[in-house]
């Protein structure tokens, strides 16, 4: 579908998001911070590791703050409107997105982050945007957003594809692999420490259907998944910060910033004042 471009009337601009994870929240807060209106759509069981600046928690919680701003769970589409006019974010359990036929968006981002396409076609919206690998400008999105650190991180992509996802975490002060926990077994995760605490290396953190959950280095806690959720052996539960800064568990990162900031600047492209 070819991009029409057109001025943007912020009162009336509405912006879906696909996944209320890190990332897609960090999108969702300095969008919303810009004035535009942003409803984020989620499974009834997000798998968010960095809870605390994620605004999925709403989903478990009912609503939850990330650096001032609010996110409300709510039932219908329509309840989004009362919740735009009090500054709120909306947050709706609708994994397929069918809402969008409803909220009819000016924009839709798919930061779900599952390294595929998983449903967003480039036909959802007058502008559509991806972040990650598994989408193509171009054919699955008009845009895509580099995710993977480094010299391109936050780039706009208008033809090709997003870094392939190379299975290996970023690395902090030199530590890659070793900063994340992961599930021992398949189960139910029992925490017996929160985000926010430091530990040292070889502490038991939580459980997984029994199973020990250790920290493999000093550090603090920076991300640990929702408590009680069941999970798969090897997924990814929790986050150590080697650097040790409490600050940093409770803002958003670096990273997501600059991802929303290659998400705005996509928006402004085809909606900006400056766009004849």
């Amino acid at each position: 579908m070819p991009l029409q471009k057109k001025q943007i009337d912020l009162s009336r601009f509405t912006i879906l998001i696909r996944g209320g994870g890190d990332l897609a929240s960090g999108v969702a807060w300095r969008l919303h911070n810009c004035g535009f209106r942003v409803l984020i759509t989620e499974t009834s069981l997000p798998l968010a590791v960095r809870r605390k600046v994620s605004f999925c928690e709403a989903v478990y919680e009912g609503s939850t703050e990330v650096e001032g701003v609010q996110a409300r769970l709510i039932e219908r589409p329509e309840q989004a409107k009362d919740l735009w006019q009090n500054g709120i974010i909306p947050m709706l359990v609708d994994p397929e997105c069918t809402c969008k036929d409803m909220i009819k968006p000016d924009v839709l981002v798919d930061a779900i982050m599952a390294k595929k396409n998983i449903g967003t076609s480039i036909d959802d919206a007058p502008l559509v945007i991806a972040l990650g690998p598994g989408f193509e400008a171009g054919r699955d999105a008009h845009f895509v957003v580099e995710t993977q650190r480094g010299h391109f991180l936050g780039r706009l992509i208008t033809r090709g594809t997003a870094t392939p996802n190379s299975g290996i975490p970023g690395k902090v002060l030199g530590i890659g692999s070793e900063r994340v926990l992961r599930a021992p077994a398949s189960g139910v995760v029992k925490t017996i420490t929160e985000i926010g605490e430091k530990v040292s290396e070889g502490e038991v953190v939580g459980y997984v259907n029994g199973s020990e959950v250790k920290a493999l280095i000093d550090g603090v806690i920076r991300g640990l998944i929702h408590p009680g959720v069941n999970v798969t052996k090897g997924l990814k539960i929790g986050d150590i910060d080697p650097r040790g800064n409490v600050r940093h568990c409770f803002t958003i990162s670096e990273k997501s910033l600059a991802i929303a900031g290659g998400v705005l600047e996509g928006i402004l492209r085809v909606f900006g004042k400056s766009a004849e």
